[in-house]
This record gives C-alpha cells, sequence and structure tokens, in this order.
C-alpha cells in the first residue's frame, strides 16, 4: 500500500500548497477562470476573480461602515465638549455663590438632558450654612459619600440622596457623584454630592464608564470652592 493511501492529501495540504506557492496560480492562470463558487449576494456560479471581487468589495464596505462610526463618535464627543464648557462657563458668571448649587444643578440638567438633578453641599462657611443646599444631610449620607472614590451608577434602591430630588418616586436610576477637594479617586471626605437621576432604570446602569461623570464632579467641586 502506497504512502499516499495512508496520508491523503487534505484541504489543509491544499491550502498551505498555494499558499506557499502563490506562483501556481501563474502557472495555471486558466484556472482562476475556471473555477466557480457560489456567490453568497445572488446564489449564482462566479469565477474565483469574481469572488476574490466580491469579498473585496464587502471588506471595503466594512471599512467604510467603521469610519462612518468614527466620524458619528467625534461629532457625539464634540457636542458633549461644547455642552460642557457651556455649562462650566455658566459656573464662571455666577457671582452670588449662594446661587453656585442651584446653578450647577440647572445647568447640567439642562446641558446634558438629565431629567433631576440635586445637590447638597456640607462643611461650609458659617455665612452658607443656613442656605437649602446644606440642610437635611444626615452623617450616613456624609460617610457614604466619602465612601465613592468614584460616581455611583445604577438602580435606585432607596438611597437618601434620592429624597434631595423634587420627584425621588420618579428616579429610576441614579448617578451620585461625590464632591471633594481632590481629584477622583482620592481619599479625602466629600464635602458635597450631586444626584443625577432618571425614570429611565437604563439610563445610569452599573456598567457604563463614569470618566465623564468624574469631570463634572471635578469641575463642580472647583466651583463650590469658594463655600467652604
Amino acid at each position: 500500500m502506497s504512502n499516499q493511501h495512508l496520508n491523503p492529501v487534505t484541504e489543509d495540504d491544499i491550502a498551505d500548497y498555494l499558499g506557499n506557492n502563490p506562483e501556481f496560480f501563474e502557472r495555471h492562470a486558466e484556472l482562476l477562470a475556471a473555477v466557480h463558487l457560489t456567490s453568497p449576494h445572488s446564489k449564482r456560479a462566479v469565477s474565483l476573480q469574481e469572488r476574490q471581487a466580491e469579498m473585496l468589495r464587502d471588506k471595503i464596505r466594512m471599512l467604510e461602515g467603521r469610519i462612518m462610526d468614527m466620524i458619528r463618535h467625534g461629532n457625539d464627543n464634540l457636542a458633549l465638549l461644547d455642552k460642557l464648557l457651556v455649562w462650566a462657563r455658566d459656573l464662571f458668571l455666577t457671582l452670588d455663590f449662594t446661587n453656585l448649587p442651584a446653578t450647577i444643578a440647572t445647568s447640567i440638567q439642562s446641558q446634558f438632558s438629565v431629567p433631576q438633578v440635586a445637590i447638597k453641599v456640607w462643611d461650609v462657611a458659617p455665612e452658607f450654612a443656613s442656605a437649602a443646599f446644606a440642610q437635611n444631610v444626615s452623617e450616613d449620607a456624609k460617610v457614604f459619600a466619602s465612601s465613592l472614590r468614584e460616581p455611583f451608577c445604577g438602580v435606585n434602591s432607596g438611597f437618601e440622596a434620592a429624597g434631595w430630588l423634587d420627584e425621588p418616586a420618579q428616579a429610576a436610576s441614579l448617578a451620585l457623584l461625590p464632591l471633594r477637594a481632590a481629584a477622583s479617586g482620592n481619599t479625602t471626605p466629600a464635602f458635597g454630592m450631586l444626584v443625577l437621576a432618571s425614570p429611565d432604570a437604563q439610563r445610569f446602569v452599573s456598567t457604563m464608564g463614569t470618566d465623564f461623570l468624574e469631570r463634572i464632579a471635578e469641575l463642580a467641586s472647583a466651583a463650590l470652592s469658594p463655600l467652604r
């Protein structure tokens, strides 16, 4: 019995040979037109050359789709940056520090289309201690805010901070942003907290990225420094 029968040629053997010997098709150019494959688009038989052209067109369409996605993401990021700058400008233009927390909340609500926003600030200077934003915050809420190293996003499971909203019952999901003098991730105790809420349970989820929310918290914290 010959070795050919003991070790039959496999498709992998053929593929390896053709891959390592591209000149095969130069010696047998007629095969490029003679070999026919089924097109996945029209289900008709096409030549190897036509099939290769179809595969190339499919690849081009896929790359075009990726480019369009990149353009859309770039435009979305640019629009988000514009909104962030408008929000920051509103903070700079607020000269009455007593109104600053309310400006932070209402501007976030309008610029970023957040249904409800609330804010509380504690450990403020005596002249601001009687303001509404500095009232009715328990020690537990303060400890909780300080325990957050980054914004919390998820379902509203009865957080005290949800009670700071105008309509707590409409808060299905929340983003809780600790406000502190240092950058996000620091262990410095929080001196306040921003609450973003939505009736949509999927608006703020635990799997979402928090980088943008962290920048919001850092800017708000810096803007609120005159209150302390």
